[in-house]
């Protein structure tokens, strides 16, 4: 936390939803263990010095598994979150979630919440079971930096491994060590040296407060799905899919591309499901292309991952949004 905020008392709101920061295996081993076993209070207890920090106010919203979340349970924590925030006296909120999926909810949370107070997501790549387990020391970083008040209006951030990472962009990149995460090109929005936060650049796409989808978002009513291209990528798979969804991600090769029987498919296809190209690669981008989609049939996902891509997707088609209207909210977002 930044100087000016270390004298004054704070109170974060705590939201715990499960996840491997959560789990238990045989005491000391880090690979066999079940996510979301142990309710949070066990982890703070484990954490005496947190008190120092701040006053928590705990909502538990579920205890699950990360692989296991659903639209409706990221709905639950938006609305849990939200009620928090409207508490004068609630300087900022903690989320701890599993990290298979975490950069999924963080990203849907991103768009969706209406909220400016700090919001910090966290978990662990070790079950609470294990030697040297790296959940506490996450949650307490994360706990300290949404004291901060620096982080106002900053959107989602996640702290792991000592590093601040922006909700946008963040990728988990490992499923052994504990530093598992990635931004890429934009690089991390700060470091953690204990409690104390070393912030270098604030996340400047459209986010929470200033996203279309915080306030004006009764819910998600469409379904999307996401094509993998691969050689020799079966091209009915993604005619069933146009058939069958309201919107289809590619996640391509390269910068969004694919084979010729794939691009086939999408220049005879004139039906209502929107396309959007992706990459499969962690960096890079997809843009609009002369050679893949001469028509511009598709629209280009940019920077987002296909997972993140669909979120965005699926958030804009459940506003009704026209191709045109899709397009610019890649840019935007």
């Amino acid at each position: 936390m930044s100087n000016e905020d270390r004298n004054k008392p704070k109170k974060i709101g705590l939201i715990a939803t499960g996840g491997t920061i959560a789990g238990t295996g045989r005491i000391g081993e880090t690979a066999e263990y079940r996510a979301g076993t142990l309710p949070v209070e066990s982890i703070i207890s484990s954490i005496p010095q947190i008190v120092d920090l701040a006053e928590l106010k705990q909502v538990n919203v579920c205890s699950k598994d990360s692989n296991d979340i659903s639209a409706s349970d990221i709905f639950a924590i938006k609305q849990a979150a939200e009620k928090l925030a409207k508490d004068e006296e609630v300087d900022g909120i903690v989320i701890t979630h599993g990290t298979d999926t975490m950069e999924e909810t963080a990203f849907l949370l991103n768009l969706i919440l209406d909220i400016d107070k700090p919001i910090v997501i966290t978990g662990a790549m070790r079950p609470a079971s294990a030697t040297s387990a790296d959940g506490p020391m996450n949650l307490y970083q994360s706990v300290a930096l949404a004291c901060d008040s620096r982080c106002a209006g900053m959107g989602i951030l996640a702290v792991i491994s000592d590093t601040i990472y922006s909700g946008r962009d963040l990728t988990k990149i490992n499923s052994i060590k504990t530093d598992a995460f990635e931004v890429g090109d934009p690089g991390p929005v700060g470091y953690m040296q204990d409690d104390r936060a070393f912030l270098i650049h604030r996340p400047y796409r459209r986010h929470t407060i200033h996203s279309r989808f915080s306030k004006d978002l009764e819910g998600i009513n469409k379904k999307v799905e996401i094509f993998y291209v691969h050689e020799d990528a079966d091209p009915a798979l993604l005619e069933y899919m146009l058939k069958n969804y309201d919107g289809v991600v590619i996640a391509g090769t390269g910068a969004g591309n694919y084979s010729t029987k794939i691009q086939k498919v999408i220049e005879d296809y004139d039906g209502p499901a929107k396309i959007v190209r992706s990459s499969r690669l962690i960096e890079g981008a997809a843009f609009d292309s002369k050679i893949f989609d001469p028509d511009r049939k598709t629209i280009p996902a940019h920077r987002l991952s296909p997972h993140k891509a669909r979120i965005l997707l699926l958030l804009g088609l459940s506003q009704n949004l026209k191709t045109e209207e899709l397009r610019q909210l890649f840019l935007e977002y």
